[in-house]
């Protein structure tokens, strides 16, 4: 596995056949706020039509007009949005889709039942047919998007190496999603018990008239917000950003994904991405998905992936690191772009 070259203070490069390395760019100054200027893009262009298998009508765009199409998934209880400082940094280079993922954003909602990684790997075959029907794609996730990546590869294996030509994987896991920390002890006990299914199934009962209370935008929300997805110097607009497009997911979309959250476990299709270029994004302070989900992805990948380990970083990573994350994934795009 290779490391990532980066111009980031403190980052550093070595053999690329040496084994597990990472990269921790050191921040010399605060992480960029959400009201940081950008430059300006032309506005998207919308897919019309785009349906899952079981129907449901999926929000589709298209960001740029030339070069390799660049799929990005987003991660769970936001939506595409929360791709825009790549956006900003891509679309001159690349045409760049982003979705988003059903009961989130634009997308519709559907049957509970179908509130599963596995149906969001087949929504996003359907994507992928419809915006590159013959061409090669990039394909990129953040969190529960990485994991629909993976999905995608269990179902379609021959597509990686042939309509697929690189992947992109930020934040995300791909099992053993509560291993560690309180909140992993709770579902073992749960789970040893026999009683976790009851919980889940009354969360979802509950989810209906919870969602009626008046529980949003709380100084508690935030807190936790900040504790989970960000580290302690995250600007106030960040977090607040991230809680309103959490806290908008209606409680019945959040509690049909737990299950299949919780029982998430795509290592056997780890051997299908190391069929193509991969590099792996992960945050050293992520308090969902620690940094070692990310190790184990790029070590089971071998000498064909790039880890990249953005130091005082936590989940929300390719928002408050966007200047890493866009390096590592234009690094990607044109590497593909010259081969």
């Amino acid at each position: 596995m290779a490391v990532l070259p980066s111009e980031r203070a403190g980052a550093v490069a070595v053999d690329p056949g040496g084994g597990v390395t990472e990269i921790a760019p050191a921040r010399t100054e605060p992480p960029p706020s959400s009201t940081t200027e950008l430059p300006t893009t032309r506005p998207p262009r919308p897919v019309h039509g785009v349906r899952a298998t079981d129907g449901v009508p999926l929000h589709v765009e298209i960001h740029g007009h030339h070069g390799p199409v660049v799929v990005l998934s987003h991660g769970f209880t936001v939506d595409s949005d929360e791709w825009s400082p790549q956006l900003e940094a891509l679309t001159h280079r690349a045409r760049v889709v982003t979705w988003d993922q059903r009961g989130h954003g634009r997308s519709g909602w559907g049957d509970p039942a179908n509130a599963t990684i596995d149906q969001l790997g087949r929504d996003l075959a359907t994507v992928v047919d419809a915006v590159a029907p013959c061409g090669r794609v990039v394909l990129g996730g953040h969190s529960m998007g990485g994991m629909s990546v993976l999905a995608l590869a269990r179902q379609h294996p021959e597509w990686f190496g042939t309509r697929v030509a690189g992947v992109f994987l930020v934040a995300t896991s791909a099992g053993d999603l509560i291993s560690d920390g309180p909140l992993g002890a709770l579902h073992a006990v749960a789970r040893r018990a026999g009683v976790l299914p009851a919980v889940l199934e009354g969360a979802r009962l509950a989810a209906p008239v919870a969602d009626q209370l008046p529980w949003r935008d709380s100084a508690l929300g935030r807190w936790l917000v900040r504790r989970m997805a960000f580290t302690a110097d995250a600007s106030d607009d960040d977090v607040r950003r991230l809680q309103a497009a959490t806290e908008s997911l209606p409680l019945t979309v959040t509690s049909a994904f737990s299950s299949s959250l919780l029982s998430h476990d795509e290592t056997g299709s780890l051997p299908v991405l190391a069929s193509v270029p991969t590099t792996v994004v992960t945050a050293a302070d992520d308090r969902l998905t620690p940094a070692t989900h990310g190790r184990r992805i790029a070590e089971a990948l071998g000498p064909r992936a790039r880890l990249v380990l953005v130091d005082g970083a936590g989940h929300a990573v390719n928002w408050t690191h966007h200047d890493v994350v866009d390096a590592a994934l234009l690094d990607l795009v044109d590497r593909l772009r010259h081969a």
